[in-house]
């Protein structure tokens, strides 16, 4: 017995495409089309040329009018597609049944959206992308779920949130992939043919976004999507961007002067600013920012002795103003900012990384001074 029957066709405007129709009650169906195949079909129809990329553009003479394609690819035009085929292709419902008001009606069983960034330099970029696969094993954690997809994590309790928060790495021969599941979402980046980095948000089921399965819900899941690809980028690059140089980081070590009020410096070998630069990175995942009495009480064990309000007002005021941290508008709350992060990503972690390692990859000259500097502290005693 025949179950389903599939029928695969190649349309003008969409390009190859398959509907595959069950053959028993209530005779469900399913229509899979591909959004690169239809912007391809696109682009030759209006004689721009372009360089494909399997699944994907690599190239285009005018990048501006395939994003218009992209973006007006409409649940009306995939419906009026479904339609056309319709009327060509044998199906359970006879005119009669039409006629009746029976018909197909489209929900959106699966939708993924994806970004590609061709990269300059390929090679580059793979060893790009294996460095970011070992940054960010723990995107996965509900912590750094829910900045990717806005959405509140609860982790216990009768109301905790249904599904798996994971992060996989998958290596298919020579190429890995970094998988983040949220629910039945995931999240896919890996080095496209080796010239691209690609991230792929599949949403398997619309209600775990509170968004209905009709397809006129579309748009509303294309901005879930979009932006999940985006968030996680911005994600990735607070760890990777090289911003911190020579020149912010001496910046930190002066006093500034902004809108007329002053801030003196953080200086690095100060055991204050260093235990502030360590305190701040504990709050980088809240989305709803910390207040004096959380960096306080952070604060404190770190420097063996209590912290007023008043020292930790001060030092709020120093990190806001060399831009480490902000406030969160209307609140008496505040957030790290993307060039706090940098801060220590960039400065703090790796060196002290270097410095205690206990493998060769550590410079002898660095362990050995840093060690020295240890033992003198040690003698010295409290201050």
């Amino acid at each position: 017995m025949v179950n389903q029957y599939y029928f695969y066709a190649v349309d003008r405007d969409f390009g190859p495409f398959f509907l595959k129709i069950c053959s028993y009650f209530p005779y469900n169906a399913k229509l899979c089309i591909n959004g690169h195949e239809y912007a391809k079909r696109q682009l030759q129809r209006r004689g721009i040329r372009y360089e494909a990329l399997d699944n994907g553009i690599l190239s285009c003479a005018d990048p501006a009018v395939l994003q218009r394609i992209c973006d007006e690819l409409s649940a009306e035009k995939i419906d009026a597609l479904l339609r056309k085929w319709l009327r060509r292709l044998p199906h359970p419902f006879s005119a009669k049944d039409r006629s009746l008001g029976i018909r197909y009606a489209l929900s959106i069983l699966q939708a993924e959206f994806s970004l590609t960034q061709v990269l300059d330099r390929p090679v580059t970029g793979r060893v790009f992308f294996e460095e970011v696969i070992r940054e960010n094993l723990d995107l996965g954690r509900p912590d750094q779920v829910q900045l990717i997809f806005e959405r509140k994590i609860v982790r216990k309790g009768p109301r905790a949130t249904p599904g798996s928060f994971r992060t996989r790495v998958i290596t298919e021969g020579v190429y890995p992939s970094l998988h983040v599941d949220y629910k039945a979402t995931r999240i896919k980046q890996y080095h496209k043919e080796g010239r691209a980095l690609r991230t792929e948000t599949t949403i398997n089921n619309t209600r775990d976004f509170e968004i209905g399965r009709r397809l006129h819900n579309l748009p509303a899941l294309r901005e879930v999507g979009f932006r999940a690809n985006r968030r996680l980028l911005d994600v990735q690059r607070v760890s990777h961007d090289c911003f911190i140089g020579e020149d912010a980081f001496q910046a930190l070590q002066r006093p500034r002067v902004v809108a007329h009020q002053r801030a003196s410096a953080l200086r690095f070998p100060d055991e204050r600013v260093q235990a502030l630069l360590h305190a701040l990175v504990l709050f980088r995942l809240l989305p709803n920012g910390f207040s004096n009495a959380d960096l306080r009480e952070r604060l404190g064990p770190l420097l063996g002795r209590r912290v007023s309000p008043g020292s930790m007002t001060y030092d709020l005021r120093r990190l806001r103003l060399h831009g480490l941290i902000r406030r969160i508008a209307r609140t008496h709350r505040y957030e790290v900012t993307p060039s706090g992060l940098r801060t220590y990503d960039r400065l703090l972690r790796p060196g002290l990384a270097a410095v205690l390692s206990t493998t060769d990859a550590a410079k002898p000259a660095t362990t050995r001074r840093f060690r020295t500097s240890r033992i003198r502290d040690r003698r010295l005693g409290p201050s």
